[in-house]
């Protein structure tokens, strides 16, 4: 009797040790991501990955922020565990501005920045004293000066440097006036101005095709990839990486082409 109670015992433990094993890489229980995004194409990208995360037992919650600076604050407040919606070179001079430790998780894809106007439709046409808007932060107020520097509208003093405005423009032979807004708002102030530079994802929010309508855009190689951020304490996290993987997957890539075409271009 002795022998058959120890050896119920025995299997009774590896049947246990067996059940738990198994169920130590799936108990059921899921990890769950909340990142923040603009709404497109960056959310809509992150709703066709959210099956390839589901599979992984990984739950995507998207939340949609439609300013350039709520992302940001709250990933550093950890409200959020990544965003999706800027470039790199924001990202640094933002993370430097408002002491944060921010990091690139993956490149994703690049938006190329285009022109965009309701009363010309070539830059040929852009009278003297033409009023252009363009965005008011950091980096994408650069990256639109040098994009119509790159037309002969004006002259930088730094013909490369990012972090510029107005102000650093030493030749202007149409003396063009400046409205530096709130990027958000740039589809909307189209008709009160003669040209405005907008960010495709406000663009497309605004219901403009960047192929179709801009006037003239960054070339398809833009040295500013849209990325995913995350802070360094969380940058290792395995559900990261998952979420990294699918944003750099073939689904993303096909979802890109078919949806975007060229206003939209994969980084990977």
């Amino acid at each position: 009797m002795k022998k058959i109670l120890v050896a119920l015992s025995i299997i009774m433990a590896i049947s246990v040790f067996a059940f738990s094993g198994c169920t130590s890489g799936n108990s059921g229980k899921k990890t769950k991501l909340v990142v923040g995004a603009s709404p497109t194409p960056h959310a809509l990208i992150l709703k066709e990955i959210q099956p390839i995360l589901e599979e992984k037992g990984i739950e995507l919650e998207i939340k949609e922020m439609t300013d350039y600076v709520t992302p940001n604050t709250a990933l550093n407040d950890k409200q959020l565990d990544a965003n999706f919606f800027q470039h790199t070179p924001y990202m640094e001079n933002f993370a430097k501005e408002n002491n944060m430790e921010l990091v690139v998780a993956a490149e994703v894809h690049i938006e190329p920045m285009g022109a965009y106007s309701e009363k010309i439709k070539s830059v040929d046409e852009l009278q003297d004293g033409a009023i252009v808007a363009i965005p008011n932060d950091p980096t994408n107020e650069g990256r639109a000066l040098i994009l119509l520097q790159k037309q002969g509208l004006i002259k930088l003093k730094d013909e490369d440097e990012l972090i510029q405005t107005p102000k650093d423009i030493v030749e202007n032979p149409k003396n063009l006036q400046f409205k530096e807004l709130e990027a958000a708002q740039l589809p909307r102030v189209l008709p009160d101005v003669d040209l405005a530079v907008i960010n495709t994802n406000y663009a497309l929010d605004g219901g403009l095709d960047p192929i179709k309508d801009s006037i003239f855009m960054e070339d398809k190689d833009s040295p500013f990839p849209n990325v995913l951020v995350v802070r360094p304490d969380n940058k290792d996290d395995p559900a990261i990486k998952e979420l990294a993987k699918a944003l750099n997957s073939e689904t993303v890539r096909k979802f890109l082409k078919e949806n975007f075409g060229d206003s939209t271009i994969p980084a990977f």
